[in-house]
């Protein structure tokens, strides 16, 4: 069964969310804590699922010049086996970094990153326009990133 979070978890959460190469110790003092408590609270945050993977966040301009493409996808009716095909290739696909269905007048959004537009050009009779029930897509090139993060918010809003 899992329990409240409490201050100290929100806090964890909240650290490691900053940089989860943080040592135990490093994070016992940043919470407040010793630092048996603060593995045994951590320890229990992945048992529970909040935690449910650690990942190095890469600075994707060390690899060249690449943009963020997001493309609305209108699909036609798919199977069951088809959806599964849809969502397979999807995941196999590396530049689409994000996939999400939608509500509207379009069914999925794909969060894309591009070498060029004249790579997006190709990728879209090449990939996307390939994958299963797709009937019409439109893009959104991004000129500007204002905000990236990883980072979900643990503490409740007080708007």
């Amino acid at each position: 069964m899992t329990e409240a979070l409490t201050p100290i978890d929100i806090k964890i959460l909240e650290q490691i969310q900053k940089d989860a190469a943080l040592s135990t110790a490093e994070l016992a003092e940043r919470v407040g804590l010793s630092q048996s408590p603060c593995w045994r609270r951590l320890q229990r945050l992945r048992d529970e699922g909040y935690i449910i993977g650690q990942v190095a966040v890469l600075d994707r301009k060390k690899f060249g010049d690449s943009l963020y493409i997001f493309a609305t996808l209108k699909m036609v009716t798919l199977s069951d086996e088809l959806r599964a095909e849809f969502n397979r290739k999807i995941e196999n696909t590396p530049e689409i970094v994000e996939c999400h269905t939608i509500f509207g007048e379009r069914d999925v959004m794909l969060k894309i990153i591009a070498e060029s537009l004249d790579w997006y050009q190709q990728f879209i009779f090449r990939v996307i326009l390939k994958l299963p029930g797709v009937q019409d897509v439109q893009s959104t090139v991004t000129l500007s990133e204002i905000k990236q993060t990883t980072a979900i918010p643990v503490r409740k809003s007080r708007l």
